[in-house]
């Protein structure tokens, strides 16, 4: 790997030199780099017209602050972390946030530090934000055993994939004393785009595609989870409206809806057709009020799979709410079949 430059070494560190040597940039890059004034300025110029840095003041004793573009990055070791403090005292004031935007980033940024150090059983976590004109970016990464190999050990499951699958439900915690099992689902959902690779698999909700969608893939980091986030500064998307759309009244902040996408719990290019994925499919149901069961991109499904989903589960689960939705005519067959009256 080629050695970054000088001026790629500046960028990186850029947004916390320009905030903390606001008055005297130039003397500080001039030490730093052991050049002389001159030549650190046309550093310091190159930086301004790519909108690292903003000029204000006199031109004799210009005054510098963070420019449109924005970057913050720090490995922390995992012990003795709290994630409150490392988000109020190291990153947030590096970054302008509408009010909005800022309360997103830092319940995304909290969820999913907290979870590195209580769940990942790593020693460190990387953390990477960056903000330009239009998008903030916040990367999240430890190097623990993966999040995917925590929650299948943790829960006896078959097979890793399963575990993405449960975690798209939500309310899935290895430490129910400690966690409700919430954070990564809302998280999800508050930004534009999350991401989690980890042991091969990525998962991934964008809000501008109606599904989620799971694959085996190398993740960009060797080991541990990765979490990345992206969200459009222009966002009008909020805290309250995300929480709002899984709960059943505005101030009733239980968490008793969950949008299950089909297609994750089939692994491969199996088909939904067996009694046991469907057993599969409905642990932890009973956790929610309402399941909205969306079939899209599944063709179709079986009889037993659909008579143990709708008719065996349903009625023995009438406190539970079964929708299903973007079914298929077949898929649809399966399920009025499944949900008629039985004959005496």
């Amino acid at each position: 790997m080629a050695k970054p430059s000088r001026f790629e070494e500046l960028v990186r560190t850029v947004t916390r030199d320009v905030t903390e040597h606001p008055r005297d940039l130039t003397r500080h890059y001039a030490d730093r780099l052991g050049i002389s004034r001159v030549a650190a300025n046309k550093y310091i110029q190159r930086l301004e017209r790519e909108g690292w840095i903003a000029r204000s003041g006199a031109s004799t004793h210009p005054v510098f602050s963070p420019g449109y573009k924005r970057r913050f990055a720090r490995l922390y070791p995992l012990s003795g972390l709290e994630e409150h403090i490392a988000w109020e005292r190291d990153f947030r004031p590096y970054f302008s946030l509408t009010p909005n935007i800022h309360s997103i980033a830092s319940h995304g940024f909290t969820e999913m530090v907290n979870n590195a150090i209580d769940h990942s059983a790593g020693q460190s976590v990387f953390i990477w934000t960056s903000q330009d004109e239009s998008t903030l970016r916040i990367i999240i990464s430890d190097n623990g055993v993966g999040i995917f190999a925590k929650i299948t050990a943790a829960l006896g499951l078959p097979d890793m994939r399963q575990a993405l699958f449960e975690l798209a439900k939500g309310k899935l915690t290895t430490d129910p004393s400690r966690h409700t099992g919430e954070g990564v689902f809302f998280t999800s959902r508050m930004f534009d785009s999350f991401e989690i690779s980890a042991n091969g698999l990525q998962f991934n909700h964008d809000a501008s595609s109606p599904h989620d969608w799971l694959r085996e893939a190398p993740g960009v980091f060797p080991d541990g989870t990765a979490v990345f986030m992206r969200i459009a500064l222009n966002s009008s998307r909020t805290v309250a409206e995300v929480y709002s759309q899984f709960t059943d009244a505005p101030e009733d902040y239980d968490f008793s809806k969950t949008i299950v996408p089909m297609k994750l719990a089939r692994f491969g290019d199996e088909q939904l057709v067996s009694r046991s994925q469907a057993k599969r499919l409905i642990a932890r149901f009973d956790r929610f009020r309402t399941v909205i069961l969306d079939f899209a991109d599944v063709q179709e499904i079986g009889q037993a799979f659909a008579d143990e989903l709708f008719r065996v589960y349903g009625g023995c689960h009438r406190e539970v709410e079964l929708l299903p939705k973007n079914m298929t005519e077949q898929v649809e067959r399966m399920w009025l079949r499944a949900v008629a009256p039985r004959g005496a």
